[in-house]
């Protein structure tokens, strides 16, 4: 704030003053906005300092946040003390009906789930349902392999009767045609 005024030639009034001014010399009836009240500073003081734009939002800002002037629609007005606030866009709020004399209201619900009761009795556990059939639910355990393979005691055996896991590997192209020939070979003699 000090070095806005060691900046500021000693001709000029404050900025807040500047503002006032303008917004009273345009004296527009929806108020005016930023450029409407720059262009006017200019006219008026002629020799600003280089950051006035900076300036002037940093000021307007201000005395928008302290009340001396209202901001409504993208433009700035002075405050009345009379006028009644202004309201936006959207339904209007409901009005709040008195209540009448000796009625009390009981505190609102919290929102959520409530806590728990640390002095309630500890929940005795559900009992488990029977269920008629005897088998147990969900999916069966895997079996465990037999050390001497599934049908008999040789390794041959076990090798033809358990196939690996996955897609079967391509057939090679010799053996379709030593299949095919001999398909053909077949059907010529019937």
């Amino acid at each position: 704030m000090a070095t806005e005024e060691v900046n500021k030639p000693p001709s000029l009034p404050s900025y807040p003053q500047m503002i006032v001014n303008a917004i009273e010399a345009l004296n527009d009836k929806n108020g005016s906005n930023k450029t409407s009240i720059s262009k006017y500073i200019e006219s008026q003081y002629g020799d600003l300092p280089a950051g006035h734009t900076t300036l002037l939002s940093h000021h307007l800002n201000r005395m928008k946040e302290t009340g001396e002037l209202i901001f409504w629609k993208n433009n700035y007005m002075k405050a009345d003390p009379n006028a009644p606030p202004r309201r936006g866009r959207g339904r209007p709020p409901k009005s709040k009906d008195p209540l009448p004399p000796g009625v009390v209201l009981s505190p609102a619900r919290p929102r959520g789930r409530p806590p728990k009761d640390p002095n309630a009795p500890p929940k005795s556990p559900k009992p488990k349902v029977a269920s008629g059939t005897g088998k147990p639910r969900g999916r069966p355990r895997k079996m465990a392999r037999p050390a001497g393979g599934i049908g008999g005691s040789s390794t041959t055996t076990m090798v033809a009767a358990v196939r690996p896991r996955g897609r079967p590997p391509k057939v090679k192209a010799s053996a379709l045609t030593e299949a095919n020939t001999g398909l053909g070979k077949v059907e010529s003699e019937f």
